[in-house]
């Protein structure tokens, strides 16, 4: 048991390997650039830019923990290994959904976080929205200098969504003209390892608190900093949250928190159903784009 523990602490704790960038937007055939910018922590972050010709509109893209601007090539090894028990062992290609916001009219910028791809190294490996926070301030600060006058949304995925969040709470000012946030399956770590938990065979509320003091001596960091249950009440743009209804990772209990804590009335949430795959739920763009390419319209015209 202890060893369960620590193995599922050093997650938050340790440098660990990083996926590759296994695919380009010009295998879409869309037209792209490298660029780098730092966060407000000057951690180097390194992302891709995508124009679109005439557009005055931008749409950032944030990724999932584990995730690069690319994706995440579940499929092969070692990360089919470590996704297949929960049905997850599939490919995420986020390149066809850079194609969709492209034809559609946007501006897109997809960047890796710190720790991930090929942005720099930080906090020694520790995994925390409250860190990742600075890197969505920092591609902020790059879209209003590269691309003055454009209209701005974010796309922002899970670990993407909870820096979303933290970031508003820590710089609300940040957020004063940013037009709308789709925020697909953010999460609490408390639910996660609790499911994770769960899924072993074991009771949650026997192990949950020792397992949050084990990621607490790794990272200095209690298991609720951050929580976006929490941040979600200073979220103050436009926000569409969408979930894996029956996501065996998750809770629904935990987006419909968030949902509730978010204090403007301009706001949705809807679920997907038929699956359990939380990778589903990252691929739903691509498949079915219209409720959120709608989203994106009315607030970013």
């Amino acid at each position: 048991m202890e060893d369960i523990l620590q193995q599922m602490a050093a997650v938050f704790g340790d440098l660990h390997e990083r996926s590759p960038i296994l695919h380009t937007p010009d295998e879409a055939g869309l037209t792209y650039h490298d660029v780098t910018f730092p966060a407000t922590d000057g951690v180097p972050l390194e992302g891709w830019f995508i124009p679109a010709p005439g557009a005055d509109r931008v749409v950032i893209a944030n990724h999932p923990l584990g995730f690069t601007r690319a994706g995440l090539p579940s499929h092969l090894e070692p990360w089919h290994s470590r996704w297949s028990a929960t049905g997850n062992g599939i490919e995420v290609d986020f390149i066809p959904d850079y194609r969709i916001l492209h034809d559609a009219g946007y501006h897109v910028l997809a960047y890796d976080m710190r720790n991930f791809g090929h942005s720099g190294a930080a906090h020694g490996g520790v995994t925390s929205a409250r860190f990742i926070a600075r890197d969505v301030l920092g591609s902020l600060r790059w879209a209003r200098s590269e691309l003055p006058g454009a209209a701005i949304g974010l796309f922002s995925r899970c670990m993407g969504a909870n820096a979303t969040m933290a970031a508003m709470a820590q710089e609300p000012v940040a957020f004063t003209d940013v037009r709308c946030l789709v925020a697909p399956q953010p999460l609490s770590p408390r639910v996660v390892l609790e499911r994770s938990l769960e899924l072993l065979g074991l009771t949650a509320a026997d192990h949950i608190e020792e397992l949050g003091e084990l990621i607490r001596r790794r990272t200095g960091l209690r298991l609720d900093d951050g929580s976006p249950v929490e941040a979600a009440r200073s979220v103050t743009v436009p926000t569409l949250l969408y979930q894996v209804k029956d996501d065996i990772l998750t809770r629904t209990d935990d987006v419909r928190s968030m949902y509730d804590n978010i204090p403007i009335a301009d706001k949705d949430l809807f679920w997907i159903e038929g699956t359990t795959r939380r990778f589903d739920g990252y691929l739903h763009f691509a498949k079915e784009p219209a409720r959120m390419l709608d989203w994106f319209d009315r607030h970013m015209r």
